[in-house]
C-alpha cells in the first residue's frame, strides 16, 4: 500500500485560496497606522455578534481572558464555586481559579463527553454560583435541560464555546443560551486568527460594558479607571484577519460535517468508539475511542498519518490542582476518555483519497 503523508490540520488548504483578502487585511491596517482598539475590531464585533445571533461582542486577547473576563463581569469571585467539565482542557478551569473561585468538576455522558444537567445536580452546593458548560470537540450541551437546571438553582449559565464556533442546537448558536460565551481564536480553531485572539459574545450589555472595561486596564475613560482590570483586547491585524475569514466559515463547516459524515458511516473496525452523532455539531475535533489507543496512533503514524490526543491527564490529575484533593477514579469517565481518546485528520480542503485512505487504516487496524 502507497503511504500517503496526511497532516492532523492543514492551515495551508484554507489560507492558500484566500491569500489575497489576508493580505489586503494587512495592508489595511499597516495603511491606516492604528493597531488597538480602531475600525477593525469595531467592524469584527459586529460582524461577529450577528453571525451568533447576539447583540454584542468584545474582542479581548484570547480565549482564557474571555472566560476570565465574564466571571469577572458577573461578579464571581472568593469563595464561590463554579461547575465546569472534568474533561476539558485545563483553560476552562483555569479561568474559574484566576478570579479567586473553585472549580468544581463534573463527570461528563460517556455517549457525548460533555456535561449533563443531571450530573451537573449533583455536584451543586450552597457555594455554587454558575456552571460553566463546555462545547467540547464542536459538540453542544443538553442545553435545555441546563437552562432549567440553573433557573431551578439561580445559578449563572457561562458556556466556553472555544471549539465551537457556529454550532447550534435546536437552530441556536452556540455561545448566546446563557449569560456570555468565550470564544478562542488560536490559529487552529475554526474561526482562527494569525496569532492568540478571543472574544466573549452576549446579550447582555451591561456584561458587554464590563467585559470591555476589565479589558482595558478596568477602564471606559481615559487615565479614569473603575475597576481593577487587565490588558486584553483584539488588536487591529487580528480582527482585520478574522473578519476576512469570516464569511468562510460556513463553507468549512460544512466541509467539516460532509468529512465526519464519512467518517461516521466508514468507520467499521469494532475496535473504535464513536460519539453520540450530534447534528449541530462543527467537528472542530473529530476523536474516535479505543481501548489500544496508544498502539492506534503509533500504527496511523508509521502509514503517514497524523493524530493528536485531546486530552491525554484530566484536570483532576494535574499537579497544578492536586490541592483540589482529587484522586485516581473520582471521575471514572473522564479518566476513560483520556486514556481512549484519539484525534483524526480533519479539516477543510481534505481530498475524497486522504479521507479513504484515513478509513482505510482505521478499518485495518
Amino acid at each position: 500500500m502507497k503511504v500517503m503523508n496526511i497532516p492532523y490540520f492543514a492551515l495551508q488548504k484554507t489560507h492558500d485560496p484566500m491569500m489575497a483578502e489576508l493580505d489586503a487585511a494587512y495592508q489595511r491596517v499597516m495603511e491606516r497606522e492604528w493597531f488597538i482598539d480602531g475600525q477593525e475590531d469595531q467592524h469584527f464585533e459586529k460582524a461577529f455578534a450577528d453571525y451568533c445571533g447576539a447583540s454584542c461582542c468584545v474582542g479581548v486577547g484570547n480565549g482564557l481572558d474571555a472566560l476570565r473576563l465574564i466571571l469577572l463581569a458577573a461578579g464571581i469571585g472568593e469563595g464561590d464555586e463554579v461547575l465546569v467539565p472534568a474533561n476539558t482542557f485545563i483553560a476552562s478551569a483555569l479561568a474559574i481559579s484566576y478570579v479567586g473561585a473553585k472549580p468544581v468538576l463534573v463527570d461528563p455522558d460517556p455517549e457525548t463527553a460533555l456535561i449533563t444537567p443531571e450530573g451537573a445536580a449533583q455536584k451543586i452546593t450552597d457555594k455554587t454560583r454558575a456552571v460553566m458548560v463546555v462545547h467540547l470537540y464542536g459538540r453542544v450541551a443538553e442545553m435545555d435541560g441546563l437552562m432549567q437546571l440553573c433557573r431551578e438553582h439561580n445559578l449563572l449559565l457561562v458556556e466556553d464555546t472555544a471549539q465551537a464556533h457556529g454550532a447550534d442546537y435546536k437552530g441556536k448558536k452556540a455561545g448566546t443560551f446563557g449569560i456570555a460565551g468565550g470564544f478562542s481564536f488560536y490559529p487552529g480553531k475554526n474561526l482562527g486568527a494569525l496569532g492568540d485572539a478571543g472574544a466573549v459574545v452576549t446579550d447582555d450589555p451591561e456584561i458587554a460594558a464590563r467585559v470591555r472595561a476589565l479589558g482595558n486596564y478596568g477602564s471606559t475613560q481615559k487615565y479614569h479607571h473603575d475597576f481593577v482590570g487587565v490588558n486584553s483586547r483584539l488588536d487591529e491585524f487580528q480582527a482585520a484577519f478574522l473578519s476576512a475569514k469570516l464569511p468562510h466559515l460556513d463553507a468549512w463547516t460544512a466541509q467539516r460535517r460532509a468529512i465526519a459524515e464519512t467518517y461516521r458511516k466508514g468507520i467499521t473496525n469494532p475496535k473504535i468508539r464513536l460519539l453520540r452523532e450530534d447534528p449541530g455539531c462543527v467537528y472542530h475535533i473529530f476523536p474516535v475511542f479505543c481501548t489500544e489507543r496508544d498502539a492506534l496512533k503509533e500504527y496511523l503514524e508509521n502509514l503517514g498519518i497524523h493524530t493528536l490526543i485531546h486530552y491525554p491527564i484530566p484536570i483532576h490529575l494535574q499537579k497544578a490542582y492536586a490541592s483540589l484533593g482529587y484522586v485516581r477514579g473520582d471521575f471514572p469517565v473522564a479518566e476513560t476518555l483520556a486514556e481512549t481518546e484519539l484525534s483524526i485528520p480533519l479539516y477543510p480542503g481534505m481530498t475524497e483519497e486522504e479521507i479513504g485512505y484515513v478509513l482505510d487504516a482505521l478499518n485495518r487496524f
